[in-house]
Parts: structure tokens; C-alpha cells; sequence
């Protein structure tokens, strides 16, 4: 029903849903004036909350370009990058190169509704421990300690607090016409730039041995001018959180996590 509503509503002709999606359906559509356009449909899911709000602000810089948005549906109706191919495919040196671009235009002033890395820290401390043993301790306690007392810290001492897009990996970045390459699915927060490296640090698809990821960050950090330590800590603090739902635990998060505990 509820694609039926956006397609009469928008006018759409839909093609077979892309592959990959998880807490959305994704289609290619075209317009009645033969334009492509990509109709999402969310789920109820924390992450995609105020998706189109990140979208507005960026209005295209950067970003895939929001046309409309019904909050009745959960349903946004986007620019369709074309043709498509993800970053992750192109490589660390080209995925490096967009990354110190785009950051920044990405990184604009913002506050409500977005919800703030402190709040999303702050459940992760409460969380991790819980989660940590109903794994069945899947990594060394002195690991576990680390990545709490460094969100413990981070949260409360952060600098300016800006629009973050913390699942940045290279499967949310498209190749597209109007610009080389457009960020996707933006999971938003406000937060401190710091952040908005951990999910390009970690990234498998760029290279996953200690020496890939420390280089990850040194560049950067460097690059962009933040703090190394504070990006050092966020990574760890957030791939640590993202390692594990309690059931199964990413041996390569909790392996990233180690490599930038020891950095």
C-alpha cells in the first residue's frame, strides 16, 4: 500500500528494488516526464531517523539531492545516481581523495531534530557491556575498558558540533553525473568532525591490516586538520559498539578496534 501510494502520488514507473538495503526498500523509478528518480521507503529504525532533514541541508553538495519527502509514507523521492558504481569499488587512493573533498562540505552547522553523538555515546555505554557479555566476551576485557572510558571522555569534551554522517563507509558513496560521486544514506548526527572518520577508518573495502587503517587516519586527520587522538578514540569507541548485536561479533571490527587501541 504504501508503494502504491507514492507511486500514484509521484507519478512513478518502478524497476525491481536494489539488492542491500536494510532498513529500507529501494527502487529505480522514473518520473512521468521520463526523468530517473529512486523512491526509498523506510522502516522504523533509529538510524534513518530525519534521513531527509540531512538531505535538505546538504541540498545536493556533496549528497544525493532530495526532490520530496512524505512523512506520512516514511518515503523520499532522490536524485538517482548514475551509473551507480559504489566507491568501494574504486580503490583507497580515488576513495581518500573524495573523502578530504567532501567532508567538509558536508560538515555544516546543524542542531534539532538531529539526535547528538553524546546521546548516541551515552547509549552506547550503558549498552556495550550488556552486549559485550551476552556475546559471550568475544574480546579481551582491557579492550572493553578502553573503548568506555574513551567514550566516557569524548562525549562531554567535543568541539563544534556540526552535521555528521556516521555510516560514511564506500558502499554509501555513488558514482553519479552532476558530480563524480555522491554521498547516500545518511544516517545523521550532530557531533564533532572527529567522529565522522571512524566509519571510513574501519572501512574493509579500503584495505583491513593494522598498517591500512593507522594510515587511514594519520592521512585524515592530517589532510583535514583534526585532532588525531580525539578521531583515534572516536574510531574505536564506535566500531567497538558496532561489533557485536549480541547474538554474532565481527571479528574484523573487534581487529580494527585492537589496532587502534595499540596505535
Amino acid at each position: 500500500m504504501r508503494v502504491k501510494a507514492c507511486v500514484d502520488q509521484w507519478q512513478l514507473s518502478l524497476e525491481v528494488p536494489y539488492q542491500r538495503s536494510f532498513v529500507s526498500i529501494v527502487f529505480p523509478a522514473t518520473s512521468a516526464d521520463g526523468s530517473p528518480r529512486v523512491l526509498k521507503i523506510q522502516y522504523a529504525h533509529p538510524e534513518s531517523d530525519h534521513e531527509e532533514e540531512a538531505l535538505r541541508l546538504w541540498n545536493g553538495k556533496g549528497a544525493v539531492r532530495l526532490f520530496d519527502y512524505d512523512p506520512g509514507q516514511h518515503a523520499l523521492l532522490l536524485e538517482r545516481c548514475e551509473p551507480g558504481d559504489h566507491l568501494s569499488r574504486a580503490g583507497a587512493e580515488e576513495a581518500l581523495r573524495f573523502f578530504t573533498a567532501t567532508l567538509p562540505r558536508l560538515w555544516v552547522s546543524a542542531g534539532k531534530p538531529f539526535r547528538s553523538v553524546m546521546d548516541e555515546a551515552s547509549g552506547w555505554l550503558a549498552e556495550l557491556p550488556l552486549v559485550w557479555e551476552r556475546a559471550g566476551r568475544p574480546f579481551e576485557p582491557a579492550l572493553l575498558e578502553a573503548a568506555l572510558e574513551a567514550l566516557d571522555t569524548l562525549r562531554s569534551t567535543q568541539g563544534e558540533q556540526v552535521l555528521v554522517h556516521q555510516d560514511l563507509h564506500g558502499d554509501n558513496v555513488l558514482r553519479a553525473t552532476r558530480e563524480p560521486w555522491l554521498v547516500i544514506d545518511p544516517k545523521p548526527l550532530v557531533g564533532e568532525r572527529e567522529f565522522s572518520l571512524a566509519p571510513i577508518i574501519r572501512d574493509y573495502d579500503f584495505g583491513h591490516s593494522r598498517d591500512a587503517v593507522i594510515s587511514r587516519l594519520d592521512r585524515l586527520t592530517a589532510a583535514l586538520g583534526l585532532n588525531r587522538e580525539r578521531a583515534r578514540l572516536w574510531a574505536m569507541g564506535q566500531t567497538l559498539a558496532w561489533a557485536s548485536d549480541g547474538s554474532k561479533t565481527s571479528k574484523e571490527h573487534v581487529e580494527t578496534a585492537r589496532w587502534l587501541w595499540q596505535a
